[in-house]
């Protein structure tokens, strides 16, 4: 998984995997509950944009609770101090 040639090999399997779909996707009919969901190749973009957002949201979590590097260490010499 970390060869450049395995590398190259997943992504065009995966642009041809997504082609596939979206070529199936303007030949199958829709079934779309709400308006929005029938449109031409809804699941990608609303995956996509989805995945983005819990990146971004993942994102900023980490940067709020995210300690310093010398956190334990500080615990510890905090801790020797008082035995």
């Amino acid at each position: 998984m970390t060869r450049p040639e395995t590398i190259k090999k997943l992504w065009k399997g995966g642009l041809f995997i997504l082609l596939i779909l979206l070529i199936l996707d303007l030949i199958i009919p829709p079934h779309p509950y709400f308006e929005i969901d029938g449109t031409i190749g809804f699941y990608a973009w609303f995956g996509f944009l989805s995945c983005a957002f819990m990146v971004i949201l993942a994102k900023i979590f980490g940067l709020i609770v995210k300690r310093p590097d010398t956190y334990y260490n500080n615990i510890i010499k905090k801790s020797d101090k008082n035995v």
